[in-house]
């Protein structure tokens, strides 16, 4: 499961760390929650522990009406724009949220942040937000809290090529209004996809300090290039190929908002809606607690009983240089899992070696973890036909009989 780093190894593990632990890395969750939904099937007795991310996933899962959902991660950035959005729902009127969090601006940031937010939030998140009021969109009309964040540097970046390739902008605008999947298809094939896919974008997505600033660290990386033979750029394009050729682009919020930089009231999360914004104001969102921690913090100080989780991918990169902490994280899921309890999660790799390698024990047995875990590979695979996002080769969903 673990091998012996590199120099090169360690220098793109050090750099994600240093971008990753002084920054907030995601501006927007990057993983499909319609696809989680079903995955999850979410029940009103349902008690959730999500990895936050940029929290619109976990108010999509609220507006499921679960018990209680608790909200972690351990970079504090992330928390901090939970806890702005949850101050939102409670003190704004829709249309001032769906400005600050569905357009990315506000053209009265420091009235709304001060008078209505800031008190709110906790003392980390004021920090944080104080010096960032700048990320609503002050400086221009083409700004936005969308192209502030890593991710929000790629997209930016992305933007400013499309503008020195003028022929290529109208094709991606043309594609965002396309009506049908033909469409999309004719427009992409013929217009983008001969423009797109040359060498500069190749070397630049075949660079690790791109993917930093995706979220994606080395280990992951390396994953995909073991397993697509034209590595990371060629994962990518076959990904973004799917995206534009086989789904929807009406409905893929995803994708559209990094071209665009905006989301749009018929283009985005469900909790950008007014109707569930309303559901979540009249008391759903209450049912969320944000906590800065790792999992294994959490689990282990809880007294919560847990039936549903959502790990995101954060496996993939703990499996590489942290396998002993994976194992105790795996081991704190299964002890404070209620019967029967769910867990979904990502990875760069279909089939993750570190299912096989690690060893829990349940029922006072020691076992390896893929047998403890009841998985369905045919169900991940229908999924991901479904996904919007569609970056993972893996979509793993597994339940854990404890009782």
């Amino acid at each position: 499961m673990t091998r012996t780093p590199t120099l090169a190894d360690r220098i793109d593990q050090r750099v994600f760390d240093a971008v990753y632990s002084r920054s907030l890395v995601y501006n927007t969750c990057w993983e499909d929650p319609a696809v989680d939904r079903r995955a999850l099937d979410i029940q009103a007795h349902d008690t959730l522990l999500v990895i936050t991310s940029a929290g619109c996933n976990i108010l999509d899962y609220a507006l499921c009406a679960p018990a209680r959902i608790i909200a972690v991660d351990a970079n504090p950035r992330q928390t901090a724009l939970l806890e702005l959005k949850i101050a939102g729902i409670v003190a704004l009127e829709f249309g001032d949220f769906f400005a600050l969090f569905g357009r990315g601006q506000h053209d009265r940031i420091e009235e709304v942040y001060h008078g209505a937010l800031r008190p709110r939030l906790s003392r980390f998140a004021q920090q944080f937000w104080d010096h960032r009021l700048h990320w609503f969109g002050q400086r221009s009309h083409e700004d936005s809290l969308y192209f502030y964040g890593l991710s929000g540097i790629v997209a930016r970046g992305f933007r400013t090529y499309l503008r020195c390739r003028p022929q290529l902008r109208g094709a991606v605008e043309r594609i965002l209004d396309a009506t049908s999947v033909p469409d999309q298809r004719e427009i992409y094939d013929r217009d983008i996809a001969p423009t797109l896919w040359g060498p500069g974008m190749r070397w630049l997505l075949g660079r690790q300090i791109t993917m930093s600033l995706l979220g994606v660290p080395h280990p992951q990386r390396r994953e995909v290039q073991r397993q697509h033979p034209y590595g990371v750029p060629g994962f990518i394009r076959e990904s973004i190929e799917y995206v534009f050729r086989e789904l929807p682009i009406a409905s893929n919020y995803f994708w559209s908002l990094y071209l665009r930089g905006s989301y749009t009231a018929a283009c985005c999360p469900e909790y950008l809606r007014r109707a569930n914004f309303a559901a979540l104001k009249a008391g759903l969102v209450h049912r969320i607690e944000p906590v800065t921690a790792t999992v294994t913090d959490v689990l282990q100080r809880t007294e919560h009983r847990f039936s549903k989780y959502v790990l995101l991918d954060h496996m993939d990169w703990m499996a590489s240089y942290r396998p002993d902490a994976l194992a105790e994280e795996w081991q704190a899921i299964i002890d404070r899992s209620s019967a029967r309890a769910r867990v979904i999660f990502r990875s760069a790799n279909a089939h993750p070696a570190y299912l096989d390698a690690l060893q829990i024990r349940r029922r006072g047995v020691t076992e390896r973890l893929r047998h403890a875990v009841r998985f369905h590979p045919s169900l991940g695979r229908e999924l991901t036909r479904d996904d919007r996002v569609h970056t993972y080769a893996g979509f793993h969903i597994g339940d854990l009989e404890t009782a």
